[in-house]
């Protein structure tokens, strides 16, 4: 996963695509383009054959050749930030290195070192150089400052964090205001990933967060709780008196702002 800054400050989570995925749209692009190729190259000959010379005709189909391979591309790149139609089905986007859209600039660049380490090299120098980084970039994406990103990434269901009913009585009443947010945090981020821990690392990382946690939580509770239990119960009492108070504060707001657009002595 890489991740990017944005001028808020906001950091973004984007998945640059694999070497298999980028091959794959790559191979789907060339196989529309031969499959275009061809069907102009014999509409030129039906078209152009005995009207012309043959230095004619062949100079006719390299100007043509060129257009699919290089022209084409990079307006179609440019106009539609990015895609192809291999990156539409493969769900892949070229983006700028900051994760914005690219322009003609970087759809220029790339389509021009296409020719050579795509379709000259048959994509041997393409296959090479993306081995050295960790996005798959190939030769023109380094020149160009671009990279392929997945767009269409399966998001992963967030654990459902329930109070345990055996400790809903303590949790009524215990106080665990002063939990630090990173601990917090932290606690989620382990009730979270704990199913895919081995049984030993589950059992020592609840420990040791139920024992940090436990310092900020009175009264604690009661002596056979199991550790993660302890971690549910915390979390969800946080996450419910959070969106309580949430809640009341809009309310409150909404009342203050009902109140400063009412007229004076109820005339409207």
């Amino acid at each position: 996963m890489s991740s990017v800054v944005t001028g808020e400050a906001v950091v973004l989570e984007l998945k640059p695509a694999g070497f298999a995925a980028r091959g794959l749209s790559v191979l789907i692009d060339i196989i529309a383009q031969i499959a275009l190729a061809i069907l102009v190259l014999l509409l030129i000959g039906n078209l152009f054959g005995g009207v012309f010379d043959d230095a004619f005709t062949r100079a006719l189909g390299l100007v043509t050749v060129v257009l699919l391979l290089l022209v084409l591309p990079v307006t179609v790149e440019t106009l539609t930030r990015g895609k192809s139609l291999g990156r539409l089905v493969m769900g892949l986007r070229i983006v700028r290195d900051d994760g914005g859209a690219i322009r003609f600039r970087h759809a220029f660049i790339r389509g021009m070192l296409a020719i050579l380490e795509i379709y000259m090299l048959v994509g041997s120098l393409a296959f090479i150089v993306s081995l050295f980084n960790e996005r798959s970039k190939r030769l023109g994406d380094l020149l160009a400052g671009t990279y392929a990103m997945r767009e269409r990434v399966v998001a992963r269901p967030r654990a459902v964090l329930a109070m345990p009913p055996r400790l809903e009585s303590w949790a009524a009443t215990a106080d665990i205001g002063r939990l630090p947010d990173g601990l917090a945090r932290r606690m989620s981020q382990f009730l979270a990933q704990a199913p895919r821990l081995t049984p030993s690392a589950r059992a020592a990382l609840s420990r040791d967060l139920a024992t940090e946690a436990g310092h900020h939580v009175f009264p604690g509770p009661p002596a056979d709780t199991h550790p993660e239990e302890f971690l549910h119960a915390v979390i969800a009492v946080r996450r419910d008196r959070d969106h309580a108070a949430m809640m009341r504060q809009r309310e409150r707001t909404e009342a203050t702002a009902k109140r400063v657009h009412t007229l004076p002595f109820g005339q409207g």
